[in-house]
C-alpha cells in the first residue's frame, strides 16, 4: 500500500469545511462578506537579499516600498532596502528561486525558500483600511499607501510586512509575518475586523496571489 503524501499545514488553523490542495490543508469556506480574511501561508514565498543598485535588483524592477506582479504573475514587493520577498502559486518556490539565482550579479546574493517559515494573510473590502487602522499606526489614505504601496510596521504589536494589493478594484492587503505569529496575528485581525462583520475566506490560490484589477 502506497504511503500517503505529506500534507503541509499553515500556523493559521483552517476554518471548516477543510480539504487538501496543491499538498495544503487549507478551508474550503466561501464568502462575500466586506470584510473577508483569507490564510494565505500555501503561497510561496521567497525572501532575497542583494544589492539595491546591482543586477538582481535590475531584474526584479520593484524599488523599497512598493509591489508590483511581474511577467510571471509573481508578486515582487520590495519590503526593505536590498531586500525583496516573492509571492507566487503553491509549489512554485524553487523555480521562483531558481529565476533569481540565474541572474549574473557580481555582488553578495542570498535567495531563500521561506514558505514554510512564514504566515501570510490577506484581507480584503471597502472596510479593510478601517481594520487595519485599529491596530496599526501607519496612515493608510490613498494619498499616502495607494495600491501597490509596501511597507514594514507593527500590526497588533507585532513586526508585519504590509503589501497594498488590491483585487478588481477592490481594496486588499497582505500581511506577512513570522511562521510562530500567524495565529496571534490571524486572531487579532478578526477581532479587530468584528464590527465591520468579518468572515473567514477560504484558500483559492488565483485570489490569494491577487493581480491588479
Amino acid at each position: 500500500m502506497a504511503e500517503a503524501a505529506p500534507v503541509a499545514r499553515s500556523p493559521i488553523s483552517p476554518a471548516p469545511p477543510v480539504t487538501v490542495e496543491h499538498g495544503w490543508e487549507v478551508s474550503t469556506r466561501r464568502s462575500g462578506a466586506d470584510p473577508r480574511i483569507m490564510d494565505c501561508t500555501p503561497l510561496a514565498k521567497v525572501l532575497v537579499l542583494a544589492s539595491a543598485d546591482g543586477e538582481v535588483a535590475r531584474a526584479l524592477g520593484v524599488p523599497y516600498g512598493r509591489a508590483a506582479h511581474d511577467e510571471h504573475g509573481t508578486l515582487v514587493v520590495g519590503s526593505g532596502p536590498g531586500e525583496w520577498l516573492l509571492l507566487a502559486p503553491p509549489g512554485t518556490g524553487a523555480a521562483v528561486a531558481g529565476r533569481v539565482e540565474e541572474v549574473p550579479d557580481e555582488g553578495l546574493v542570498s535567495v531563500f525558500d521561506a514558505t514554510h517559515g512564514r504566515a501570510l494573510m490577506r484581507i480584503t473590502g471597502t472596510r479593510a483600511a478601517d481594520l487595519l487602522a485599529k491596530v496599526c499606526g501607519i496612515d493608510l489614505s490613498e494619498e499616502v499607501t495607494p495600491d501597490g504601496a509596501a511597507f514594514r510596521s507593527s500590526v497588533a504589536k507585532l513586526v508585519t510586512d504590509v503589501v497594498r494589493d488590491d483585487r478588481d478594484g477592490e481594496r486588499s492587503y497582505l500581511l506577512h509575518c513570522e511562521r510562530s505569529s500567524g495565529q496571534y496575528l490571524f486572531d487579532t485581525l478578526l477581532d479587530a475586523g468584528h464590527e465591520f462583520g468579518i468572515e473567514i475566506e477560504g484558500f483559492a490560490a488565483a485570489e490569494a496571489q491577487g493581480g491588479r484589477g
